[in-house]
């Protein structure tokens, strides 16, 4: 790994703590030797004895003021905040008012925030974007959301309000933590109906590629991000495996994976009409390219998809036992 000049922080304020991404950095950063502020509006894994001290703030960060007093004297903050109201996804932003305020709002209150504190040193400012939002033709309202947020940060850390530093991600699978949570995305919703005994479908013959990034993996790339925010402020980084499968495969391998567990017959993958909800990114196979990011850190994913999609079913199996 490259060495790096930077100081570690007093402070780092995580907000969206609870969640599935905030869960897994949560328990990446709290042996650092740093005050943490986990910042949610319900509760956070309990902090072993010996880890770092941890202070609870449970707040609504849409609230006025809210989110000023959240990173009050923070030298660091996490912006992990995902509209989750309802079980709701990337889709949501389409029909949702409130994803915009929880996408773009948020940060427009954060960098009001900092303008008005006016800090000696700008904070750093680690942001979970997302690979969608690289594509601009046809793109979603969720990548739509996601790169004015990113334009945003982009001016605030050219005006010194801050040092921005932000993470394209693709699609994160797996369990956040022994009993964290799984998520919502394809990869658990396909084990859930395979342990159901319902056949996987596709929306297309299969052969759409998605980069699958565990979760566990981009909690380490955001403790590694902040590691080198030097050398990564103002720039834009996308994070995958670097390697895509197609969704047959993985659909393929999830229906093996819950037969071996269950020692039941393996469901079957099948091909469905699209529903009238489909967008144009469910048909775009993924094309990510991390290489740079890795050049600059040293970070690599550690959980192959076979291993993590073991790993979910045995979460998930457990969870449904309970």
């Amino acid at each position: 790994m490259n060495e790096s000049s930077d100081s570690p922080p007093k402070l780092i304020a995580l907000l969206g703590a609870s969640g599935f991404i905030g869960n897994a950095v949560l328990r990446e950063l709290r042996d650092r030797p740093a005050r943490l502020r986990a910042v949610s509006t319900g509760g956070t894994p309990d902090t072993p004895p010996g880890a770092a001290e941890v202070e609870e703030l449970r707040t609504d960060l849409l609230q006025p003021g809210r989110a000023a007093a959240a990173i009050e004297e923070a030298e660091v903050i996490v912006h992990l905040v995902a509209h989750a109201t309802g079980g709701s996804t990337w889709r949501s932003a389409t029909s949702d008012p409130e994803s915009e305020r929880v996408n773009v709002g948020l940060i427009h209150d954060l960098v009001s925030a900092l303008r008005q504190q006016r800090r000696s040193t700008p904070p750093v400012l680690l942001y979970a974007s997302t690979a969608q939002a690289a594509t601009v033709s046809g793109a979603s309202r969720y990548a739509q959301q996601k790169r004015e947020a990113e334009r945003i940060l982009r001016e605030a850390t050219d005006e010194g309000l801050v040092r921005g530093v932000i993470l394209r991600l693709p699609t994160i699978y797996g369990q956040s933590g022994p009993a964290g949570p799984t998520g919502r995305g394809v990869v658990a919703a396909m084990i859930r109906r395979a342990l159901a005994g319902q056949p996987l479908t596709m929306w297309h013959n299969g052969d759409v590629r998605r980069d699958l990034l565990h979760v566990e993996d981009v909690a380490n790339a955001f403790a590694t991000a902040l590691d080198h925010h030097d050398a990564l402020a103002g720039g834009t980084w996308p994070l995958g495996a670097d390697r895509s499968e197609p969704l047959g495969d993985i659909f393929r391998t999830i229906s093996g994976s819950v037969a071996r567990h269950t020692g039941t017959p393996a469901v079957d993958v099948v091909t469905v009409p699209p529903p009238e909800h489909a967008e144009a990114n469910d048909f775009r196979s993924d094309d990510i390219d991390s290489s740079e990011f890795r050049t600059r850190t040293g970070w690599h994913p550690r959980v192959a998809l076979a291993d993590g999609i073991d790993r979910t079913v045995t979460a998930l199996l457990s969870a449904q036992e309970q």
